[in-house]
């Protein structure tokens, strides 16, 4: 969407949209993959061949080729986490989340930080829910590593595109920003938060990717009103 943005191909304000959207999909690929759906990337794959070729002509060949895009991004996702596991799996990283205390700020600046050294956020957030539910990580410490893996994904995207013209910089900024106004406001209601996850999610391992996915799909909904003037101040 960047690159997009600085072709002037979109404008700044509805790739900002796009952005929250994307953020929501990553949210949503955390709880596909906390439900080992792998069989799945190599279904998709195999019946979009299959449409493509067979029914090239008619209106399911192009659903064939959905279906191969789908399927091909649910298998680089698979490889990320696979590629990144000696990472996360370290018992230096392990012993580090093991012993942070339950300090919001000190857990998000550390799960911002594993997040850029291991380049996904979706790997970190499941890495996160692995620890909290074996009950090496506490909950509320979980939750903090999540608010500061979304803020460490906004990291990223500034870093990558860094050298980029300037146009096409201002929307992994605008994320960023999104993301830390989001984070700090959310900062105060994590006790309440974490009580109604307790009451509503049965496990720990799904309380904390539910509070991933809804905590996107509330930064979603309330800046999708405000992207207009936040383009405008970015610009």
């Amino acid at each position: 969407v960047a690159s997009f943005l600085g072709r002037s191909l979109v404008t700044l304000s509805a790739a900002l949209a796009v952005m929250l959207g994307a953020d929501v999909g990553t949210s949503l690929m955390a709880v596909v993959f906390s439900l080992d759906l792998s069989w799945l990337s190599p279904l998709l794959i195999f019946l979009g061949v299959v449409l493509f070729v067979t029914r090239d002509k008619t209106t399911a060949g192009p659903l064939g080729r959905v279906a191969i895009g789908l399927g091909l991004i649910l298998l680089s996702l698979q490889l990320i986490g696979e590629a990144t596991r000696p990472l996360t799996e370290a018992p230096p990283v392990r012993a580090l989340l093991a012993a942070l205390p339950n300090e919001v700020l000190l857990d998000i600046l550390v799960g911002a930080a594993l997040t850029v050294l291991s380049y996904s956020s979706l790997a970190i957030v499941l890495l996160t829910a692995t620890l909290a539910a074996s009950g090496m990580v506490p909950t509320t410490v979980a939750l903090g590593l999540v608010l500061g893996a979304n803020i460490g994904s906004g990291v990223l995207a500034v870093l990558s595109t860094a050298h980029s013209p300037m146009a096409a910089r201002r929307l992994p900024i605008g994320n960023l920003v999104v993301k830390l106004i989001g984070c700090a406001l959310m900062l105060p209601l994590l006790g309440v938060v974490h009580v109604e996850l307790q009451q509503w999610v049965p496990t720990v391992h799904q309380q904390v990717v539910v509070f991933h996915l809804v905590f996107n799909i509330l930064l979603a909904a309330t800046f999708i009103g405000l992207t207009a003037p936040l383009a405008r101040t970015l610009e």
